[in-house]
């Protein structure tokens, strides 16, 4: 998928926006500023780590004999405590055994081993809980911020490509002085017998509009977004300014199908001519342009008539029918049966 197409497809843009989101946070919370944890808790610590936190703290009572502070370390082991204990008495280490059965007395003594609720170790584990709680609300803010990049860019996107529609005039204002084709100059399809279309518009191009791109947004009658058309322009020839367009590129995007349908519309001259044939085949189905001439695209759900009301082409140096001065393009468009 080439650029040009990748832009007429919202939906790819939001998904885009989405994995773009999600890889600037990864790159932010991982590289740039990752997470430090330092002054953990004993109880977050490894098995091994609250072996040794175990060990220091009878070697303490060892030296200062404080009951009370002796007990309060212990709690902080949380409800890994008294499986902690028992590795140390199993793997003491430097620390004398005796040392360890005295300590192991003084804490069934004090009821360490066994906290009830409400007690120090008891609320020491709410804590950590609530630790646990914080750190999960903390991931779930972060998720949620790059999920909402995700859908911000994605919906600016679509807001943009709407925000060109223009059903009552022409996606693309014409240079000053240019004359222009009103809805009034839109085909009556009922008149005709036909159902009425879902989207019609009017699009015109006039020589000095060098950025000429039309696109418009197809909505159903309830207002839900089915997809988008559009007109731009898809080969110049000669130099100099303004551009001198050769071919035009005419596209239909359906929200329920994969590939954007494309036709390219092109002037006599560059209809004959081999190169230009090569050059712009892989867009799509290349087609001479003709007063008046009817070009259907269909994709699964959608068919677009776009029929040329208008066409002029320019005279000067280059060769006849070469460029064109003046293009205009009616687009009506239906659901499939």
């Amino acid at each position: 998928m080439n650029y040009s197409e990748l832009v007429k497809r919202p939906a790819v843009i939001g998904v885009a926006a989405f994995i773009l989101g999600i890889l600037a946070g990864l790159i932010w919370g991982y590289g740039i500023a990752p997470v430090e944890w330092v002054d953990a808790a004993p109880n977050l610590l490894r098995a091994n780590y609250q072996q040794d936190y175990l060990r220091m703290t009878i070697d303490s009572y060892r030296v200062n004999a404080n009951e009370d502070m002796a007990v309060q370390r212990f709690l902080a082991l949380g409800d890994k405590g008294a499986e902690t204990f028992q590795a140390v008495k199993n793997n003491p280490g430097t620390v004398d055994p005796n040392v360890i059965k005295i300590f192991g007395d003084l804490l069934s003594r004090k009821n360490a081993l066994a906290p009830l609720p409400g007690s120090t170790a008891a609320v020491s584990q709410t804590n950590n809980s609530a630790s646990s709680g914080n750190l999960a609300v903390t991931i779930s803010i972060i998720v949620g911020g790059l999920l909402a990049v995700g859908a911000v860019g994605g919906a600016a996107w679509l807001y943009r490509n709407r925000s060109r529609r223009a059903p009552s005039h022409f996606g693309t204002p014409p240079p000053a002085g240019a004359a222009v084709n009103r809805v009034g100059d839109q085909a009556d399809y009922t008149s005709a017998g036909e159902s009425p279309p879902l989207a019609q518009y009017v699009a015109t191009y006039v020589l000095g509009d060098n950025q000429f791109d039309d696109s418009f947004s197809i909505d159903s009658p309830s207002g839900d977004f089915l997809g988008e058309c559009g007109v731009d322009i898809s080969e110049t020839i000669g130099v100099g300014d303004p551009k001198k367009v050769t071919a035009f590129e005419i596209w239909l995007f359906d929200k329920n199908d994969i590939p954007t349908v494309t036709k390219v519309l092109m002037s006599q001259h560059a209809f004959d001519d081999e190169a230009i044939r090569t050059k712009l085949e892989a867009k799509g189905e290349l087609m001479c342009v003709q007063p008046q001439a009817q070009i259907i695209l269909e994709t699964q759900t959608l068919q677009m008539s776009a029929t040329i009301t208008d066409m002029q082409y320019g005279q000067g140096a280059l060769p006849d029918n070469s460029y064109f001065e003046r293009f205009t393009l009616e687009l009506a468009v239906w659901t499939r049966k």
